[in-house]
């Protein structure tokens, strides 16, 4: 069981980059793929990318390949999402979440999800 924590959210400008962080409690974080997924007000939850347990293999949503890369450190307990060139549609509260299953795009194939941290483009 792990217990994903996401920080690094803020404020930033079109064009702009952020990285956020996703810390995760327990011993056996090396088990599990990670994601990251989005929501914005009035919307679903939207996938972003998602690493398998080693690392060895990422995928993006189309909306943000080139932009964003997902990476990970096992001895850490960390996932990061380095995000470059953002826009105003990237506004939204970002969710990390652990997957003992497979590293997929679907929110149903998620074990645990951390609180999110609230990312702001301004134009």
């Amino acid at each position: 069981q792990v217990q994903p924590v996401e920080s690094g959210g803020g404020l930033v400008q079109a064009g702009g980059s952020l990285r956020l962080s996703c810390a995760a409690s327990g011993r056996t974080f090396g088990n599990y793929a990670m994601g990251w997924f989005r929501q914005a007000p009035g919307k679903e939850h939207e996938f972003v990318a998602a690493i398998t347990w080693s690392g060895s293999t990422t995928r993006y949503a189309d909306s943000v390949k080139g932009r964003f890369t997902i990476s990970r450190d096992n001895a850490k307990n960390t996932v990061y999402l380095q995000m470059n060139s953002l826009k105003p549609e990237d506004t939204a509260v970002y969710y990390c979440a652990a997957s003992s299953r497979s590293y997929g795009g679907g929110p149903h194939e998620y074990d645990y999800w951390g609180q999110g941290t609230q990312v702001t483009v301004s134009s």
